[in-house]
Protein backbone atom coordinates (compact mmCIF):
# COMPACT_ATOMS: atom_id res chain seq x y z
CA UNK A 1 0.00 0.00 0.00
CA UNK A 2 1.86 3.03 -1.31
CA UNK A 3 2.59 5.87 1.46
CA UNK A 4 0.94 9.52 0.77
CA UNK A 5 3.41 11.83 0.06
CA UNK A 6 3.12 14.76 2.15
CA UNK A 7 4.65 18.36 0.82
CA UNK A 8 7.13 19.67 2.80
CA UNK A 9 6.05 22.49 4.97
CA UNK A 10 7.10 26.31 4.17
CA UNK A 11 9.29 27.33 6.97
CA UNK A 12 8.18 29.86 8.91
CA UNK A 13 10.42 32.61 8.50
CA UNK A 14 11.26 31.59 4.47
CA UNK A 15 12.28 34.13 2.16
CA UNK A 16 8.43 34.89 0.72
CA UNK A 17 7.58 35.04 4.77
CA UNK A 18 10.38 37.41 5.34
CA UNK A 19 9.29 39.82 1.89
CA UNK A 20 5.82 40.55 4.40
CA UNK A 21 7.79 42.23 6.60
CA UNK A 22 10.03 43.86 4.73
CA UNK A 23 8.16 45.20 2.05
CA UNK A 24 6.11 47.30 3.43
CA UNK A 25 9.13 49.16 5.40
CA UNK A 26 10.14 50.68 2.06
CA UNK A 27 9.29 49.77 -1.47
CA UNK A 28 5.32 48.90 -0.70
CA UNK A 29 5.15 51.04 2.39
CA UNK A 30 1.28 51.40 3.19
CA UNK A 31 1.78 55.23 3.66
CA UNK A 32 3.90 56.82 1.12
CA UNK A 33 3.71 53.98 -1.66
CA UNK A 34 -0.08 53.12 -1.05
CA UNK A 35 -1.08 56.63 0.41
CA UNK A 36 -3.08 54.94 2.67
CA UNK A 37 -3.46 55.64 6.87
CA UNK A 38 -2.90 59.47 5.63
CA UNK A 39 -4.94 61.20 8.49
CA UNK A 40 -3.68 59.81 11.18
CA UNK A 41 0.21 60.68 10.10
CA UNK A 42 -1.00 64.34 9.81
CA UNK A 43 -3.65 64.14 12.79
CA UNK A 44 -1.32 62.91 15.95
CA UNK A 45 2.31 63.28 14.98
CA UNK A 46 2.31 66.47 16.78
CA UNK A 47 4.52 63.79 19.74
CA UNK A 48 6.34 60.67 19.34
CA UNK A 49 4.42 59.56 22.55
CA UNK A 50 1.50 59.76 20.46
CA UNK A 51 2.75 58.26 17.06
CA UNK A 52 4.49 54.85 19.10
CA UNK A 53 0.67 54.53 21.30
CA UNK A 54 -0.85 55.17 17.49
CA UNK A 55 1.40 52.32 16.11
CA UNK A 56 0.85 49.88 18.84
CA UNK A 57 -2.79 50.39 18.76
CA UNK A 58 -2.90 49.52 15.17
CA UNK A 59 -0.55 46.64 15.71
CA UNK A 60 -2.87 45.35 18.53
CA UNK A 61 -6.02 46.12 15.75
CA UNK A 62 -4.41 44.50 12.67
CA UNK A 63 -2.28 41.43 13.98
CA UNK A 64 -5.63 40.15 15.72
CA UNK A 65 -8.02 40.85 13.01
CA UNK A 66 -5.84 39.45 10.01
CA UNK A 67 -5.55 36.55 12.51
CA UNK A 68 -9.38 36.15 13.11
CA UNK A 69 -10.17 36.99 9.39
CA UNK A 70 -8.03 34.45 8.09
CA UNK A 71 -9.33 31.86 10.47
CA UNK A 72 -12.35 32.47 9.63
CA UNK A 73 -11.80 33.21 6.02
CA UNK A 74 -13.45 29.79 3.99
CA UNK A 75 -16.34 30.28 6.58
CA UNK A 76 -17.68 33.84 5.69
CA UNK A 77 -20.22 34.24 3.41
CA UNK A 78 -18.68 36.48 0.43
CA UNK A 79 -21.98 38.55 0.30
CA UNK A 80 -21.04 40.00 4.32
CA UNK A 81 -17.46 39.63 4.04
CA UNK A 82 -17.18 43.79 4.29
CA UNK A 83 -19.46 43.51 7.30
CA UNK A 84 -17.84 41.00 9.38
CA UNK A 85 -14.40 42.62 8.74
CA UNK A 86 -16.09 45.71 9.93
CA UNK A 87 -17.75 43.98 13.03
CA UNK A 88 -13.96 42.66 13.78
CA UNK A 89 -12.13 45.25 13.63
CA UNK A 90 -14.60 47.52 15.58
CA UNK A 91 -15.16 44.95 18.49
CA UNK A 92 -10.71 45.44 18.55
CA UNK A 93 -10.13 49.05 18.27
CA UNK A 94 -13.14 48.92 21.23
CA UNK A 95 -11.27 46.75 23.08
CA UNK A 96 -7.73 48.80 22.50
CA UNK A 97 -9.67 52.10 23.64
CA UNK A 98 -10.14 50.43 26.78
CA UNK A 99 -7.27 49.47 27.31
CA UNK A 100 -5.58 52.79 26.67
CA UNK A 101 -8.32 54.68 28.59
CA UNK A 102 -8.24 52.31 31.57
CA UNK A 103 -3.68 52.51 31.74
CA UNK A 104 -2.62 54.99 29.95
CA UNK A 105 -5.57 57.72 30.32
CA UNK A 106 -3.39 61.06 29.38
CA UNK A 107 -2.16 59.92 26.00
CA UNK A 108 -5.66 58.12 25.40
CA UNK A 109 -7.09 62.05 26.63
CA UNK A 110 -4.93 63.15 23.38
CA UNK A 111 -5.65 60.95 21.07
CA UNK A 112 -9.49 60.81 22.14
CA UNK A 113 -11.55 60.19 18.54
CA UNK A 114 -8.40 59.49 16.65
CA UNK A 115 -8.03 55.83 18.24
CA UNK A 116 -11.68 55.05 16.81
CA UNK A 117 -10.67 55.67 13.77
CA UNK A 118 -8.75 52.95 13.44
CA UNK A 119 -11.90 51.49 12.40
CA UNK A 120 -12.22 53.57 9.07
CA UNK A 121 -8.04 53.18 8.60
CA UNK A 122 -7.85 52.08 5.06
CA UNK A 123 -4.69 50.10 5.94
CA UNK A 124 -6.76 47.75 8.29
CA UNK A 125 -9.61 47.06 5.93
CA UNK A 126 -7.30 46.89 2.78
CA UNK A 127 -4.96 44.21 4.33
CA UNK A 128 -7.93 42.04 5.64
CA UNK A 129 -9.62 42.06 2.13
CA UNK A 130 -6.67 41.53 0.17
CA UNK A 131 -4.46 39.63 1.93
CA UNK A 132 -6.27 37.57 5.11
CA UNK A 133 -8.93 37.11 3.14
CA UNK A 134 -6.71 34.74 0.80
CA UNK A 135 -4.03 33.97 3.38
CA UNK A 136 -3.32 31.60 6.34
CA UNK A 137 -3.13 32.42 9.87
CA UNK A 138 0.87 32.95 9.97
CA UNK A 139 1.21 34.34 6.86
CA UNK A 140 -1.66 37.14 7.78
CA UNK A 141 -0.07 37.90 11.08
CA UNK A 142 3.80 38.62 9.52
CA UNK A 143 1.69 40.57 6.95
CA UNK A 144 -0.11 42.81 9.78
CA UNK A 145 3.79 43.01 11.27
CA UNK A 146 5.32 44.21 8.00
CA UNK A 147 2.53 47.05 7.73
CA UNK A 148 2.28 48.22 11.22
CA UNK A 149 5.93 48.53 11.52
CA UNK A 150 5.98 50.59 7.71
CA UNK A 151 3.12 52.63 9.04
CA UNK A 152 4.73 53.45 12.41
CA UNK A 153 8.19 54.41 11.23
CA UNK A 154 6.35 57.07 8.89
CA UNK A 155 4.73 58.76 11.79
CA UNK A 156 7.77 58.33 13.75
CA UNK A 157 10.11 60.07 11.63
CA UNK A 158 7.12 63.08 11.02
CA UNK A 159 6.54 63.14 14.88
CA UNK A 160 10.24 63.23 14.89
CA UNK A 161 10.60 66.37 12.80
CA UNK A 162 7.70 68.22 14.34
CA UNK A 163 8.22 67.76 17.61
CA UNK A 164 11.93 68.53 17.92
CA UNK A 165 11.52 72.11 15.66
CA UNK A 166 7.87 72.90 16.35
CA UNK A 167 8.08 72.59 20.59
CA UNK A 168 11.99 72.16 20.71
CA UNK A 169 11.14 68.69 22.51
CA UNK A 170 12.48 64.96 22.01
CA UNK A 171 10.08 62.43 24.24
CA UNK A 172 8.87 65.26 25.94
CA UNK A 173 12.13 66.49 26.62
CA UNK A 174 13.29 69.94 26.55
CA UNK A 175 16.13 70.04 24.34
CA UNK A 176 17.09 73.69 24.36
CA UNK A 177 17.47 74.41 27.80
CA UNK A 178 14.92 76.28 30.15
CA UNK A 179 12.13 78.29 28.41
CA UNK A 180 12.34 82.10 29.03
CA UNK A 181 8.67 82.50 30.72
CA UNK A 182 6.00 84.08 29.25
CA UNK A 183 7.15 82.84 25.62
CA UNK A 184 8.02 79.94 23.36
CA UNK A 185 11.76 81.69 23.49
CA UNK A 186 14.54 79.52 24.92
CA UNK A 187 17.52 80.52 26.83
CA UNK A 188 20.06 79.34 24.26
CA UNK A 189 17.72 81.79 21.46
CA UNK A 190 15.74 79.14 19.90
CA UNK A 191 11.64 80.16 19.39
CA UNK A 192 8.95 77.55 19.17
CA UNK A 193 7.66 76.92 15.49
CA UNK A 194 3.53 76.92 16.14
CA UNK A 195 3.36 76.06 11.96
CA UNK A 196 5.41 72.94 12.24
CA UNK A 197 3.28 71.73 15.02
CA UNK A 198 0.19 72.16 12.67
CA UNK A 199 -1.28 68.92 10.58
CA UNK A 200 -0.42 70.72 7.16
CA UNK A 201 3.15 70.55 7.92
CA UNK A 202 2.69 67.07 8.51
CA UNK A 203 1.55 67.02 4.57
CA UNK A 204 4.89 68.43 3.68
CA UNK A 205 6.99 66.39 5.74
CA UNK A 206 5.15 63.01 4.36
CA UNK A 207 5.77 64.26 0.74
CA UNK A 208 9.39 65.16 1.57
CA UNK A 209 9.85 61.29 2.49
CA UNK A 210 8.31 60.22 -0.68
CA UNK A 211 10.25 62.60 -2.72
CA UNK A 212 13.32 61.18 -1.07
CA UNK A 213 12.03 57.35 -1.19
CA UNK A 214 11.85 57.69 -4.89
CA UNK A 215 14.31 59.56 -5.85
CA UNK A 216 17.05 56.74 -4.05
CA UNK A 217 14.74 54.36 -5.70
CA UNK A 218 14.11 55.09 -9.12
CA UNK A 219 11.74 51.84 -10.68
CA UNK A 220 8.99 53.41 -8.19
CA UNK A 221 8.76 55.83 -10.43
CA UNK A 222 8.41 53.81 -13.16
CA UNK A 223 5.86 51.79 -11.26
CA UNK A 224 3.45 54.11 -9.60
Amino acid sequence: MSEKIKAPKEPLFSKKNKRLVTEPLDDNNPVTLQVLGICSALAITVSIEQALIMTAAVFFVLGLGNVIISLLRNSIPSRIRIIVQLVVVAALVIIVDELLKAFLPDPAEKLSVFVGLIITNCIIMGRFEAFAMANKPWPSFLDAVGNTLGYGMILVIVSVIREILGAGKFFGFELFGDRIKGTGLYEYGYMDNNFIILAPFALFAVALIIWVQRARNKSLIEEH
